[in-house]
């Protein structure tokens, strides 16, 4: 008798695995597929930026997703750059890199303590935060200020601080992006990145603050579609036994829920497709396969169903779906646990980004200022989230500009008897941005720079601001320091 046949019914094998997905939708309100297929079973959803308009809003949405079943509800909210709840106007929380360069770890848990308590207000249960990678490449992509910093150490013991922060109002945390995702120069929104460490290095660096974060208790783990030969071979780790398996579940020790990245991005689809990669990373370890916003309504129909086709001709171990599943119903037991949640604003994000800026020179004071904003392309893991001082220096004149058509001669004359301020963010990435600022200060010398990202290219100027982010609360910060 086949495993299928002496298993559970249809019905239970297509509740198994829908069990596995967190899928996303677009508007701001719950579609009736999603709601039906709580119904059946579906693990749960992750939200974006464009299902939140407010709170109020927010709050609505999650209790009719709690209504259709017992969702896993999920976004990624790390403050800083990645929010979700402050998509539209920039997050009141300095990210991770503003919080590493102050180090005060109960500075780190307080931040986290008032995410969490943001999020349970509005029915979130599960933050896919904190990012435990460790930053040791300077032109990543994709992580910078997500990072604490380059440290493992100081990594590890913050990773911990967010951990017990988010967890301590009831809202589970999911450390990212297992085995580490600090040591690429590739997006894994677009092809795979590579990490080249040997095992040893692995354990010395990227695997510290991973391991700290199991000890503390971190709920869920986030997988990373990166590549690491001496671990995981050709594969990605979200597809890999030897990084879920053996070194995640065996050799740490874990037994908490194991949640890939997002499915749909290309590091995954492009060689595996959706329901391939759905198989391979459940056979691998994962327990809950994230979903970005790509995948319809008919692709999870076809997820659902390769998984099942999968169990059935024997290539995924029915066991496996089980196995996931009992790690998810221990996860919604811990969500059903009594806990206060704080109400009312807390002012600890600008409190936290007042510490984290810092001022190299002198910053005269400003004189009916100019202010020249370099245009950075957002990421596909940020999105399009507002940044700069618009909402600060109200008494300023704010120009936005891309440095490939940027005038500088105009910029100049714009500026003449006037403080000029110019404003950019990770410019050690873009030589554009490089070639502006340099253009700019060579005639002005006395000129402000703000750098909202990582203060990795510091050109000489009368003054240097270093912010650690361009979150709301960053900029903020930066313009009482400029004294505006």
């Amino acid at each position: 008798m086949s495993e299928f046949i002496a298993g559970p019914s249809e019905q239970g094998l297509y509740r198994l695995a829908a069990g596995t997905l967190l899928v996303a939708f677009q508007g701001t309100t719950a579609p009736e597929w999603v709601l039906r297929e709580l119904d059946n079973g579906l693990g749960g959803v992750t939200l974006f930026g464009f299902n939140v308009a407010d709170p109020g809003q927010l709050s609505a949405l999650t209790a009719r997703l709690r209504a259709a079943g017992e969702p896993v509800i999920s976004l990624d909210e790390e403050g800083g750059d990645v929010t979700r709840l402050a998509y539209h106007v920039g997050s009141p929380y300095p990210g991770n890199a503003a919080l590493g360069a102050v180090d005060d770890v109960e500075l780190t848990r307080s931040v986290y303590r008032s995410i969490g308590d943001d999020l349970a207000r509005c029915g979130i249960n599960l933050d896919m935060a904190p990012d435990a990678d460790v930053n040791t490449a300077d032109d990543n992509p994709v992580i910078g200020t997500r990072s604490f910093g380059s440290d493992a150490a100081l990594v590890a013991r913050h990773t911990v601080a967010a951990v017990q922060g988010l967890q301590s109002a009831g809202v589970a945390a999911c450390v990212k992006h297992f085995p580490g995702h600090g040591a690429t120069r590739q997006d894994s929104h677009l092809e795979i990145p590579l990490v080249d460490a040997s095992m040893e290095l692995l354990r010395e660096r990227e695997l510290v603050p991973f391991r700290a974060a199991i000890e503390a208790g971190t709920m869920s783990v986030m997988t990373a579609h990166v590549r690491v030969p001496a671990l995981t071979g050709d594969l990605p780790a979200t597809l890999s036994p030897a990084a879920l398996t053996t070194l995640l579940r065996g050799e740490l020790g874990y037994d908490g829920v194991v949640i890939s990245d997002a499915l749909d991005m290309r590091a995954i689809t492009d060689a595996y497709g959706l329901a391939g990669g759905a198989v391979l990373s459940l056979a691998a370890g994962t327990d809950l396969l994230c979903l970005g916003p790509v995948p319809s309504e008919d692709d999870v129909r076809a997820i659902i169903a390769g998984i099942v086709a999968a169990v059935r001709d024997g290539s995924l171990p029915l066991s496996r779906l089980e196995e996931a599943a009992e790690h998810v119903s221990r996860l919604r037991a811990w969500f059903g646990e009594p806990r206060q949640v704080a109400n009312g604003e807390n002012v600890i994000g600008l409190t936290a980004a007042r510490r984290a800026v810092s001022l190299t020179g002198s910053a005269a004071p400003l004189v009916n200022p100019l202010v020249v904003e370099i245009d950075t392309p957002p990421t596909i893991a940020v999105g399009d989230v507002p940044w700069g001082f618009a909402p600060w220096l109200s008494r300023a004149e704010i120009v936005r500009v891309k440095p490939e058509t940027a005038d500088v001669p105009g910029l100049l004359e714009g500026a003449v008897g006037r403080s000029l301020v110019i404003v950019v963010k990770d410019a050690h990435r873009y030589e554009s941005s490089q070639t502006v600022v340099s253009a700019l200060l060579a005639a002005r010398p006395d000129a402000t720079v703000v750098e909202m990202g990582l203060p990795i290219w510091r050109p000489e100027a009368a003054a240097y601001l270093a912010t650690y982010g361009a979150a709301r609360a960053n900029a903020q910060a930066a313009a009482e320091l400029l004294g505006v």
